[in-house]
């Protein structure tokens, strides 16, 4: 049993509890049973009593699962991150997380200032990854994380990259830059990643995509709440790490100089250079670009969903 599936567990019993010591005792019901064999409208009162206890105890049921369960369960455009650390420099807050479906990489950054740490996860399956316990092998410059032998490169003192497989199926890199004693830093902070997971839980979603293209990954990125970004890309499977199409919704207004008019999503929007864009009701703006004809941009940004409870609540915090 997990600690929100026990808690759920403890809040249910605890208000079971509450309504048992409400409840009258086994004389008082038997008096209203004998009263409701002369009067009729009693036993019907007591029916809705029972009627409320149930709806009572399911209510609690329901409000603690919606309270205590996560926003984990991967879905189309929201990717679960699978690994965190569980140490930072001091100064460091989250700005950036990435994901997609199949051996899309894992992407989480951290900022403070110029100074950037990156925590990357990439797949085994992946051709690029494939080979990595054999490069590992082969690297004189070896630590150890975990338990596990990784390899250090690019170390200038204030950067440096470790890289350990976690197990057979992933591969995990800590990047850190513009630190001093790089190093000592990025092997602190990969000795304490754990397996816990995370979620991305931007404000848009793909709808149809044109043929021969899926979804690629999802990204949120700011300094904060206030200037949140989300990022949807699209690939052609037989290409996947290069973005055929790109969707953002942010704050900032495009530069639509010399733009083409155009409809979308039910009024005016703009096209130039291979970008369509379009206010949202929200005030914010959302572009679709891409090397496609622009029919297909603008079928883009008419499909795609909204989503109006976006998580930007862990931006610029130092852990989440």
């Amino acid at each position: 049993m997990t600690r929100s599936e026990h808690e759920t567990e403890t809040l249910i019993r605890d208000s079971l509890d509450r309504l048992a010591t409400r409840a009258p005792d086994g004389r008082a019901v038997r008096d209203a049973l004998a009263r409701a064999g002369r009067r009729r409208r009693p036993a019907t009162k007591l029916a809705l009593v029972a009627a409320a206890v149930v709806v009572l105890v399911a209510g609690v049921f329901v409000g603690t699962r919606v309270l205590t369960t996560p926003d984990l369960d991967a879905a189309a455009g929201r990717p679960v991150l699978g690994y965190s650390p569980g140490w930072l420099p001091d100064g460091f807050t989250e700005q950036y997380r990435e994901g997609g479906p199949g051996t899309t990489p894992q992407v989480r950054r951290w900022f403070a200032g110029p100074a950037e740490v990156t925590l990357s996860v990439y797949s085994t399956a992946d051709p690029e990854w494939s080979q990595t316990e054999l490069r590992i092998a082969s690297i004189r410059d070896q630590v150890l994380v975990r338990g596990r032998v990784a390899m250090v490169t690019g170390d200038t003192g204030t950067a440096a990259l470790i890289t350990w497989l976690a197990d057979a199926e992933h591969v995990l890199t800590a990047r850190v830059g513009g630190v001093p004693d790089a190093r000592e830093v990025a092997l602190r902070i990969a000795q304490g990643v754990t397996a816990t997971p995370v979620g991305v839980r931007g404000e848009l979603r793909f709808g149809a995509l044109p043929a021969g293209l899926t979804e690629r990954s999802a990204a949120v990125g700011g300094t904060g709440p206030a200037d949140a970004s989300t990022e949807l890309t699209a690939a052609d499977p037989a290409r996947p790490s290069v973005a055929a199409v790109r969707v953002t919704a942010s704050a900032n207004p495009p530069g639509v100089d010399g733009a083409t008019p155009v409809t979308v999503r039910g009024g005016q929007g703009f096209f130039v250079a291979g970008t369509v864009a379009v206010r949202l009701p929200s005030g914010r703006w959302l572009t679709v670009s891409g090397a496609r004809p622009e029919s297909e941009l603008i079928a883009v940004a008419n499909g795609v969903q909204l989503d109006p409870a976006p998580d930007y609540r862990w931006l610029g915090r130092a852990t989440s």
